[in-house]
């Protein structure tokens, strides 16, 4: 923690005592399918209940696609999978009107983005045009094909995996989709220990099919409407005011939706930390992940921004 954070001598949790115990279930289930990588898991969980999209950024065979899967099983919601190539169209992502020869009408035929939680399996292998396809649906929870918008089920969740930009075949993605985002993780390397594991343990496949859901759709809503009512006081106001200013000296800074999503971020994360109230560690704890990306910054670029903001 930096020095300077404010000292509260009372903790008031917002979740029950039912809840609390589901969230350190999940985060155990998840932790055993992804080894050594407690930190991610917990910001995975943290942007799902922040009601944001979470986009894993690595090499291939690193545990992206297992990550995301697993999210979708213990989540018990509904899950989709695209896995994107260089010829997709955005109406195999969106859907389509197809003309219906017996009513004599054009019905809208559903795509796969029509459910809670879309895997966006290697996002950045389609054309642009695809890829922009998802912003009205990330962002508003709509989609509109030929003047008509189509509401999408709630909670609407996009767990987008891409891989790095110097592998052939790859298209950047838009700075207006990255900001779409709440947060760029990164899994890396497993530890020695835990690839050793690996080794020894069923495949990730016969895993996930033995996870069994651990909230239903009703209880991440109902966490969803918690994090709101958590706490933010002016002393963190001005401490995430500060972080903003020291972004835009010199450079693109943080604009007011990545302040925005810094600050729902860290309510998330309190709130799974068993807080009613945002402190200094919340926000220093999702910062790199919500920020980096917004800035093309790496992890280590956005701690030492971090750094030069002391706590009031």
């Amino acid at each position: 923690m930096i020095w300077g954070t404010q000292k509260t001598t009372t903790i008031q949790p917002l979740t029950t005592k039912l809840q609390q115990q589901k969230i350190a279930e999940f985060l155990q289930q998840l932790n055993h399918m992804i080894l050594d990588k407690s930190k991610q898991t917990q910001l995975a969980l943290t942007c799902l209940l922040a009601g944001g999209h979470v986009l894993f950024e690595d090499l291939p065979g690193l545990g992206k696609t297992t990550l995301a899967s697993s999210l979708a099983h213990l989540t018990g919601l509904d899950f989709q999978r695209i896995q994107f190539t260089n010829d997709m169209l955005a109406s195999d992502v969106i859907g389509i009107n197809m003309f219906n020869q017996k009513t004599q009408q054009f019905e809208f035929k559903q795509g796969p983005i029509f459910s809670q939680i879309l895997l966006a399996d290697e996002i950045n292998r389609c054309s642009p045009k695809t890829q922009s396809a998802l912003l009205e649906a990330m962002e508003e929870g709509y989609v509109s094909v030929d003047g008509v918008r189509y509401a999408l089920p709630q909670p609407f969740w996009v767990v987008a995996t891409q891989n790095p930009l110097f592998q052939s075949g790859t298209y950047a993605l838009p700075e207006s989709q990255l900001d779409r985002f709440l947060m760029r993780l990164s899994l890396g390397y497993p530890s020695r220990q835990a690839e050793g594991l690996l080794l020894q343990q069923s495949t990730r496949q016969v895993l996930l099919s033995q996870l069994q859901a651990v909230f239903s759709p009703e209880e991440i809503l109902a966490l969803k409407t918690q994090v709101d009512e958590v706490h933010l006081s002016q002393a963190m106001i001005e401490y995430l005011l500060d972080l903003a200013a020291v972004t835009r000296k010199n450079r693109q800074g943080l604009s007011t939706r990545g302040i925005l999503a810094l600050k729902k971020a860290a309510q998330a994360y309190a709130l799974i930390c068993q807080r009613d109230f945002v402190s200094a560690d919340d926000v220093q704890a999702v910062f790199s992940a919500v920020v980096a990306h917004r800035l093309n910054l790496s992890e280590a670029q956005a701690e030492a921004l971090l750094q030069q903001v002391k706590v009031s």
